[in-house]
């Protein structure tokens, strides 16, 4: 593959641009050849932004969403409404519903979903961290807001199932998005009304 390339620092630059999703070597070498034409400034600024990204950013120690502070923005908002949790499967999924600004309570980010095919577990999902949150009596909602797919269906049962007991209300979002849909795709309309007209999750 040297072979296609008039430089090897290119080749280099092609072949990490590639690992990117959705970045084929193509597009990757397009990206290359534009970062090369680039002012070298800009460039290193585009660097330095990529290495804070990677050593600066951290978790949210209460609903793990990224920060750059131990505690996230929306956790530290006294103006948030703390007796709700909305549940979502990524940060991604966080800024989806505060775009619909629609929902002003807190969230947990689970990190995924369970999927045996995919070899995740609940162990492998800040699960159990929600379930400390639920029993520290404060909350006194959790809304189920993952994507309506056979994973999120499972993950939503096996949450419902550990919160039994803890006299929390378990909540999950309106079915307006369709079955299979991914919920940062949802557009914002049809995301907070699902929010909005929540329903009693009943397990089934």
């Amino acid at each position: 593959m040297d072979s296609q390339y008039p430089s090897q620092s290119l080749e280099r630059a092609v072949r990490e641009l590639a690992k990117l999703p959705g970045v084929g070597r193509k597009t990757a070498l397009r990206y290359a050849l534009f970062l090369l034409r680039m002012p070298e400034e800009e460039v290193a600024s585009f660097s330095a932004a990529l290495e804070k990204l990677k050593t600066e950013t951290r978790y949210c120690r209460v609903c793990h969403n990224i920060s750059d502070t131990e505690v996230c923005p929306v956790c530290g908002d006294v103006r948030r409404d703390r007796s709700t949790v909305c549940v979502v499967e990524s940060v991604r999924d966080v800024m989806a519903i505060e775009n619909t600004q629609q929902y002003r309570g807190l969230y947990h980010v689970l990190g995924g979903v369970i999927s045996p095919i995919d070899g995740v577990g609940p162990q492998d999902l800040s699960i159990a961290h929600l379930v400390e949150r639920v029993k520290g009596g404060e909350i006194k909602e959790v809304i189920l807001a993952l994507s309506s797919t056979m994973e999120g269906d499972t993950t939503n049962f096996y949450i419902y199932r550990k919160l039994e007991g803890t006299g929390v209300r378990v909540s999950v979002i309106a079915r307006g998005i369709s079955v299979g849909d991914e919920l940062e795709y949802t557009d914002e309309i049809t995301l907070g009304r699902s929010l909005l007209n929540r329903t009693e999750f009943l397990g089934i």
